[in-house]
């Protein structure tokens, strides 16, 4: 089993399903714009010198999100944006289907812990997920713990962390209200008992066992008040005894030197070594290892910050790693301890022209999944790479699972696709035969929808992939609403995915159509430097080459066409809503980094300077940013897109600053009909851990506001 999963900045993808109704429809076209009256908004005589250039922020005291002159600006932007959204006609209703979709069993793929199983389950509507333990395949599932019974509004999130050896313990974590941060607690399992072992101030972290205790990741306590957007430092790794007090734990390493970097890592499976990783930012990173059985000091096993070098395995002396060292692609190498330079190094994967995009082990296999034109194929084989077979999936789209412990003979998958609710699988390691374990039980039928996948030219004549799904039916006429989504950063691979959400919008004729940008992983570490620091403008032409792909064939046009994205996403559409406001008819920038000089200011957000670079860096850097930066191309007297800024109170990853002063400045020079509003979530974080009524109101309200502001049709429906 891997032994470590490269965090990073990710959006949480809610996957639903479908089902049908008695329905009616009515359209608004003649329906007049809304009249809005935005909150006065104050500024201050703030100016910043970055290389002798002085850049003002009259909105800086926005960032001060403890303030009660922020409380009372959130309270009244809110006010004005429920006001408009609650004389949307359809609004009710929408939500209403979406509640019906969303009501269905769903589950995840089952955990093998010695004679248990566990796995996630939601009934349907319940806010949180609730992990569920049985005895073997077919023992009777019992709640093992249930996040909806620990708080009143089902925003407190759960998740397992890591299991004993002998399987008699799991330390499993608590967020609460969306936030990064986490508690480690601990359970017996036979029991169910809860230990009094209680960690805070974690973040980023598994609990790693070995022996009587496990390894994790924490930060200092944080100054009181600065909690959600205080600067995180010395992110340090700590061994905790079970049944001592946290204040006993042993510090295993911190980098007193370096104390923006993060530190992270796990045991191997025979828990004779302790590998660690230290990173500076969300983009390379050095691997070392600590003999355990011997108590030696960290070695450094790959150095630097340029590669991304991730062990995942150990036997008899040997690391298998999986690294972009020479393969941009990523390639799977042995490295013998006793010998680790490059020199010795033996390769079991080549490099591919297509991505490898993750390698595990279980059933003692090896487990190759690659990405082909961003979809999935996975490889089975011996630990040499011999006997290498594929794995054949139900179709083109997303698989992720097959991993396991060596001892392990059964290993379970997850596969979908845009139009394939998620569908666990079984695979048998010795037979390599798969067979279907759990399928959702909903009424969708994917025949009446098509996705597929197609290529256009970028501004620089670059080929970009994008898929797109909607009605068979559907007639391209330019009249279609389109969600155009899209993300182009950190590494990070877009892949087809269900959502049952998302069938409301096509089953009322929209398109959805998400492109694989430059900056993302689906094409090997060159695509993704093809979107990084100095080459960040390519994502955005790829992104508006996308929009233009879709009115040019007739798709849609350009009062149609919505454009949306979260984090990393939410700068993608606040960079291009300001640098082509013409081509769009809606934005939706959700939690988005929206304030490049300054980012690197607040909680982890120095963590991305790998990615996008720094304003105080170097002036080349600095110019780069300034140029494309969401809240300073924003200019007076432009007419912009319908906009609904969303962002939520307690997102301690990129704090809701951002969106304050974006939406401040965008009221303040936008001039048209056009709403541009803010919708600001009340606890609730970056989008991990958001209860599903949550969910529902916020989903509800985005595709309300992008129906509206795209007068297309929308159906009633009758219950």
């Amino acid at each position: 089993m891997r032994i470590f999963t490269f965090i990073l900045i990710t959006l949480l993808i809610y996957s639903c399903s479908s089902n049908e109704n008695n329905e009616a429809t009515t359209t608004f076209k003649d329906n007049p714009k809304m009249k809005l009256t935005y909150p006065n908004t104050e500024t201050v005589d703030q100016k910043d010198n970055y290389f002798g250039n002085e850049v003002a922020d009259p909105y800086r005291w926005l960032e001060i999100d403890t303030a009660s002159e922020v409380e009372a600006w959130v309270n009244s932007q809110n006010a004005v944006t429920f006001d408009y959204l609650e004389k949307i006609p359809f609004r009710d209703k929408i939500r209403e289907r979406m509640e019906d979709l969303l009501n269905y069993p769903r589950l995840s793929s089952p955990y093998k812990a010695g004679e248990y199983y566990f796995f996630y389950k939601n009934n349907g509507l319940q806010n949180q997920s609730v992990i569920y333990i049985q005895k073997g395949l077919d023992g009777e599932p019992e709640v093992f713990l249930d996040p909806n019974t620990m708080s009143e509004d089902g925003t407190a999130s759960i998740g397992l962390a890591g299991f004993s050896d002998d399987y008699k313990y799991v330390a499993y974590t608590r967020s609460d209200a969306g936030s990064d941060w986490s508690q480690i607690h601990v359970m017996e399992i036979a029991t169910k008992q809860k230990m009094d072992d209680v960690l805070e101030w974690c973040k980023f972290t598994s609990a790693s066992w070995w022996k009587n205790g496990f390894f994790y990741s924490r930060y200092p306590e944080p100054a009181k008040g600065a909690e959600l957007s205080g600067d995180n430092k010395y992110h340090s790794i700590f061994y905790h005894e079970l049944g001592t007090s946290q204040s006993e734990d042993k510090l295993i390493y911190r980098d007193d030197e370096n104390p923006d970097y993060y530190h992270f890592g796990g045991v191997t499976e025979d828990e004779k070594y302790f590998v660690m990783f230290k990173q500076p930012g969300t983009d390379g990173f050095s691997t070392f290892y600590k003999d355990l059985e011997k108590g030696d000091d960290f070695v450094e096993l790959f150095g630097g910050f340029k590669n991304k070098s991730s062990v995942v395995h150990h036997q008899n002396g040997k690391f298998l790693v999986q690294t972009d060292i020479d393969a941009p692609n990523y390639r799977l190498i042995e490295v013998d301890l006793a010998n680790p330079s490059k020199e010795n190094w033996k390769e079991i994967i080549p490099e591919t022209t297509n991505l490898l995009e993750d390698v595990n082990t279980g059933g003692g296999k090896l487990f190759a999944t690659y990405l082909e034109k961003a979809t999935t194929r996975i490889y089975c084989s011996e630990y040499d790479g011999s006997s290498r077979e594929e794995i054949k999936l139900p179709g083109l789209g997303s698989a992720s699972g097959l991993g396991g412990r060596e001892d392990n003979q059964i290993l379970f998958y997850t596969f979908t696709s845009f139009t394939y609710p998620p569908t666990v699988f079984k695979y048998d390691v010795q037979t390599g035969e798969s067979s279907l374990f759990r399928k959702a039980e909903l009424k969708f039928d994917p025949e009446d929808y098509m996705e597929k996948q197609v290529m256009y030219k970028s501004k620089d004549g670059t080929e970009v992939s994008m898929f797109i799904v909607h009605k068979k039916d559907l007639k391209l006429d330019g009249n279609n609403p389109t969600y155009l989504y899209g993300y182009g950063g950190f590494n990070v691979n877009l892949t087809p995915s269900f959502s049952t959400i998302r069938i409301v919008f096509l089953e009322n004729g929209g398109v959805f159509a998400m492109p694989n940008l430059r900056g993302g992983g689906e094409y090997g570490e060159e695509w993704h430097k093809a979107g990084m620091l100095s080459n960040k403008q390519n994502v955005f032409d790829d992104f508006i080459a996308a929009g233009e792909y879709l009115i040019n064939e007739k798709y849609t046009s350009s009062d149609k066409l919505a454009i949306a994205g979260g984090s990393n996403g939410g700068l993608l559409v606040g960079a291009c809503m300001t640098q082509r406001p013409d081509l769009f008819a809606v934005a939706l920038p959700a939690v988005g980094v929206m304030d490049m000089l300054r980012y690197h200011k607040f909680t982890v957000g120095k963590g991305w300077i790998p990615e996008y670079g720094s304003s105080e860096r170097s002036e080349e850097e600095f110019k780069n940013l300034i140029g494309y930066s969401p809240l300073h191309n924003l200019k007076e007297g432009v007419s912009y897109p319908a906009t609904m800024v969303t962002t939520a109170d307690h997102d301690d990853r990129v704090v809701p600053a951002h969106s304050f002063k974006f939406a401040a400045q965008l009221q303040k020079s936008h001039k048209g009909e056009n709403p541009v509003i803010i919708r600001i979530e009340q606890k609730a974080g970056h989008g991990a851990g958001k209860p599903i009524s949550k969910v529902l109101d916020e989903q509800a309200d985005i595709w309300s506001f992008v129906f509206y502001n795209t007068n297309a049709p929308v159906k009633y429906l009758d219950n």
